[in-house]
């Protein structure tokens, strides 16, 4: 029986659909090859999978509810992989819209889909960002998430309470995985690691934000796709202890009386923003030019999870450095874009090179 692979066009769903093909399973990828972001770039990511065997693809809008049924129907998947989205934080501000239909039409087309077949189970793709204004870490799945800080974080939020419903009403075992800043070979240019790269490549400033105080649990690709293939093998249970623990007033909130679970999936050791760009420096052998500037609307002050929960449940153990996965990282961007090799220029000082900070 095949597994339903959406957004395996994208940079996590690439990555997903590759190995599962690579373990010997029928993959059937769904992607809409929106613009968003470089579509050639989506495609390329296709082309790598069209050599793998048991990959099957389909363009597909998730919005389309026919189409939806219809992939469905025609597959009868026994798994899904829910990986499709509308990705970014701060194009939430510019088009919300587009977070409405694809994040929430599309996944509750998915919900269905999977409801009509009987899809033994639905992974599917959270964010940190559901912890928006939470300010204790690190972030623990058993705390409130009750504060979006952008509409990106609030559709991710939404997307888990529907699939509690399902879960409950029609015993659909249901994962979400909350997705701590991944990053990697065949990332996504408009996230920070790939535009700070072309950046200083090409001799241009980087915009830092929150005059690069902020910490992220930056998280390499294939420590995620371990725990989302992890976490794919082992169905949730119900808990039935939860009613018990609910009148007593100690319900934890990362399960439930339905086959329904959430985890954090990150390399719970955040790195400071600049402390990220001074190993890219070393990698690329190029002193950035910085803008220091202040914090931007929607984005939130620190991550770092607690990976506690998915450790003990799956035996999940991230392991790669910022230092090895950001040197994979540039080894491929360097291949990928067929950048010549040049001779290591960097500051008198070593790397970080300031141009300009507002007064704050």
């Amino acid at each position: 029986m095949p597994t339903l692979v959406t957004g395996a066009a994208g940079f996590i769903g690439f990555h997903v659909a590759r190995a599962l093909c690579r373990r010997g399973e029928i993959v059937v990828g769904l992607d809409n090859l929106n613009d968003y972001y470089d579509p050639e770039l989506k495609r390329a990511r296709l082309a790598s999978l069209a050599a793998e065997p048991g990959f099957h693809f389909f363009r597909m809008e998730l919005a389309d509810r026919e189409a939806v049924e219809q992939l469905f129907e025609a597959w009868q998947p026994e798994r899904v992989i829910h990986l499709a989205a509308q990705a970014g934080v701060r194009y939430s501000l510019e088009n919300p819209h587009a977070y409405m239909e694809s994040n929430m039409v599309g996944f509750l087309n998915i919900l269905e889909g999977c409801r009509v077949q009987r899809v033994k189970h639905l992974v599917y793709a959270s964010s940190s960002s559901i912890y928006g204004g939470n300010v204790r870490t690190p972030f623990s799945e058993n705390d409130r998430a009750d504060h979006p800080l952008n509409l990106y974080a609030a559709t991710k939020r939404a997307n888990e309470l529907m699939a509690h419903a399902y879960s409950h009403l029609y015993d659909l075992p249901t994962t979400g995985l909350r997705f701590f800043t991944v990053y990697g070979p065949w990332g996504r240019p408009d996230m920070a690691l790939f535009t700070f790269t072309r950046k200083i490549l090409a001799g241009e400033p980087i915009d830092v934000f929150n005059y690069g105080q902020h910490r992220r649990d930056f998280t390499y690709i294939e420590d995620i796709v371990e725990g989302v293939l992890k976490t794919y093998d082992r169905l949730p249970v119900a808990n039935d202890a939860w009613y018990e623990l609910a009148a007593a007033g100690e319900t934890p909130a990362a399960s439930s009386s339905a086959p329904w679970s959430v985890y954090n999936i990150g390399n719970q050791t955040p790195v400071e923003l600049i402390r990220y760009i001074r190993v890219l420096e070393s990698c690329l052998g190029r002193a950035a030019q910085i803008r220091l500037l202040p914090r931007q609307p929607g984005d939130a002050l620190d991550t770092h999870a607690d990976v506690t929960a998915l450790q003990q449940a799956v035996g999940y153990c991230p392991g790669t450095t910022i230092e090895e996965g950001v040197a994979r990282f540039v080894e491929w961007y360097n291949e990928y874009y067929q950048v010549a090799k040049q001779e290591p220029i960097l500051g008198s000082e070593g790397v970080l090179a300031v141009v300009s900070q507002p007064a704050t």
